[in-house]
């Protein structure tokens, strides 16, 4: 299967002008690009070879939730894939394992492809690699948690070392090697607990045009999630598989 390119643009770029020249600048083949959900709809008629992802999706399909969008009103705009459990909503807005987990059964429901992350923090890092599986096997298995294998398919789990990503401050670069392991206990783990066949695993911490040859170019990584240098439509277009 062909590897991933997820543009994860967060809260940019400042117009919905702007985010249709971007995405014009960066529209290529096996590129996913989620941008802030309001430009959504324009970016749906600007983009003739990536594919629409958004960054979240809500856990209940209608009802009073202000502010709240569903996976079924994003499948009406075109979307194909969602951002579900990334570490900024984790720690910054506190979604707990639960409401990651309802919102992965509700997302693959409508039938959207969705980009499980997770990762450790950095206190479970310090505490060493047994730490660290241990804190990755649980986070999993709270997110996966009565998922139901016909939507394992379209699943594709995003390992962010939270500690090392360019947002946590913590002044730690990752060593790819060491992210190698992880992902691979993650694939193991999967395809014991779960009996997944092929499980599809991507690499998401602080992805540029300098370092991504390290991830993609090895077989076991299926993809990476670029965060802030898919903003630079130079750097984010060396980034290739």
């Amino acid at each position: 299967m062909k590897k991933l390119i997820v543009a994860n643009w967060k809260l940019n770029p400042e117009s919905a002008k702007a985010a249709e020249s971007l995405a014009r600048l960066e529209d290529r083949s096996g590129v996913v690009i989620c941008p802030p959900t309001i430009y959504l709809a324009p970016l749906k008629k600007v983009l003739k070879r990536a594919k629409l992802g958004a960054q979240d999706a809500f856990w209940i399909e209608e009802g009073p939730y202000t502010g709240a969008v569903s996976p079924s009103q994003l499948v009406d705009l075109g979307v194909k894939y969602v951002i579900i459990g990334h570490s900024e909503r984790r720690y910054l807005l506190q979604e707990s394992d639960e409401v990651i987990n309802q919102k992965v059964e509700t997302a693959l429901k409508a039938g959207l492809q969705v980009i499980l992350c997770i990762g450790e923090d950095l206190e479970s890092h310090e505490k060493g690699s047994d730490q660290t599986r241990l804190f990755i096997v649980d986070q999993l298995g709270r997110a996966l948690k009565n998922v139901k294998s016909k939507y394992f398919k379209n699943i594709v789990i995003a390992y962010e070392p939270v500690w090392a990503i360019s947002t946590s401050n913590s002044g730690l670069e990752d060593a790819p090697d060491e992210s190698k392991k992880i992902i691979s206990l993650i694939k193991t783990f999967l395809k014991k607990r779960y009996l997944m066949h092929n499980p599809r695993v991507m690499y998401g911490g602080s992805v540029n045009a300098e370092n991504f040859d390290e991830y993609l170019a090895d077989d076991l990584i299926d993809g990476v999630l670029v965060g802030s240098a898919s903003l630079n439509p130079r750097e984010f277009n060396k980034i290739q598989t």
